[in-house]
């Protein structure tokens, strides 16, 4: 049996070089320790994974379009994440009409090319919201007022938008804005 030396806390055995193992009090030490996490990580899990965004709104992250139906000079209106998107089939002579535009006069500088995909240089997208206050501007439709440039009108302050959707006329800062988009075939355009 291993001896204990007297100490001035008589209530505690000092462990001699011969003992080994684990004392009772390490034990419950490394006891709660465990509880503790383990209390903690079945707290968190929770709270964490109800920050995940919901199978709605992961849904509405991105839409899917066909374009195939969309004829030149025609514009089509979809929802992307609750707000209007734009979809434009440009004529020959609306994108020579943006073109013959000097990118650099505009206050929102842009040409054609940067606001369209390589390739599909005839397909507009744009959010169909006005940047200005957050209208949504007239000429996606047949018949809506299109403004002095021949896009797009925002009948709340009057901001004239060109066919590319530039700012061209009103108190809007900047063009229509473009979201992440790519082209998943000819005709299909993943929007998000």
């Amino acid at each position: 049996m291993a001896e204990t030396t007297p100490t001035a806390d008589t209530s505690a055995p000092v462990m001699t070089d011969g003992e080994d193992g684990v004392r009772r009090r390490d034990f419950i030490n490394i006891a709660a320790v465990s509880a503790f996490g383990v209390g903690g990580v079945a707290t968190l899990v929770p709270l964490i994974s109800q920050m995940a965004p919901s199978a709605d709104v992961l849904a509405e992250s991105s839409t899917e379009l066909d374009t195939a139906g969309i004829e030149p000079g025609q514009a089509v209106k979809a929802i992307f994440r609750k707000q209007p998107l734009f979809v434009r089939r440009l004529t020959a002579e609306e994108i020579a009409e943006a073109n013959a535009v000097d990118a650099a006069s505009l206050r929102d500088p842009a040409s054609l090319a940067d606001i369209t995909k390589e390739g599909h240089g005839d397909m507009l997208i744009t959010m169909g919201v006005c940047t200005h206050l957050g209208c949504v501007p007239l000429g996606a439709a047949e018949g809506e007022v299109k403004g002095e440039f021949g896009g797009y009108f925002c009948p709340c302050h009057g901001s004239h938008y060109d066919t590319a959707g530039r700012i061209r006329k009103g108190p809007a800062p900047t063009n229509l804005e473009v979201p992440e988009y790519e082209f998943t075939s000819d005709t299909v355009v993943k929007v998000g």
